[in-house]
């Protein structure tokens, strides 16, 4: 769903790791750390690099994503222009870690 961390573990702390979510450039995956319930840092463990073009946008979106989620505390961010792909493998897979916090 699109529910935020709030719910019936709004207090989770800890780290998830997001499902690995196929885009046509590769795989995109990120890990999630929480603070009592709250979003305190994403890492992409996983981004597209097979190619120098895939790489630059990964290693100039992850960033900017990053603050996004920190900021919104959700996955509801808009995607990154250029990077539409990337994004919302991005977002997908940040989705599914909030998913598993808030179970």
């Amino acid at each position: 769903g699109l529910a935020g961390v709030t719910g019936t573990n709004g207090s989770y702390t800890g780290q998830k790791t997001g499902s690995a979510v196929q885009i046509p450039f590769g795989t995109v995956q990120v890990q999630v750390t929480f603070q009592a319930g709250k979003i305190t840092d994403v890492q992409a463990i996983q981004m597209p690099s097979d190619q120098r073009h895939s790489a630059e946008i990964s290693s100039a979106v992850a960033p900017m994503l990053h603050d996004e989620v920190l900021q919104a505390q959700s996955a509801q961010v808009n995607t990154i222009s250029g990077a539409t792909y990337t994004s919302q493998g991005y977002l997908q897979s940040l989705q599914s870690a909030l998913d598993q916090a808030a179970a």
